[in-house]
């Protein structure tokens, strides 16, 4: 892995359970375009969190928009607030 892609967000009160599915539609997509996979998890500041780690940032880029459309707009529908990416280097 020599990548690691943190993600956050506020999801709009009773999605989660969609919010959820669809993460898991997507990274099971993008497993089939190089990804390591992916884990979701929600935080005691109220906030979602979600990582998933990358062989590089190329396959990355090359796996963008693997999962269908239409999991992706379900996924933004249930997001109140998205907050910056952060890269993450393995040590």
């Amino acid at each position: 892995v020599g990548l690691v892609v943190l993600y956050r967000w506020r999801l709009h009160p009773g999605r989660e359970d969609t919010f959820a599915e669809a993460w898991r539609e997507a990274t099971e997509a993008l497993l089939q375009r190089g990804s390591g996979g992916s884990r979701l998890h929600r935080g005691d500041d109220g906030l979602w969190y979600g990582y998933a780690p990358w062989p590089d940032a190329a396959t990355r880029a090359a796996a963008a928009g693997a999962a269908d459309p239409a999991t992706y707009a379900r996924m933004a529908a249930c997001i109140g607030e998205s907050l910056p990416e952060i890269m993450l280097t393995p040590v």
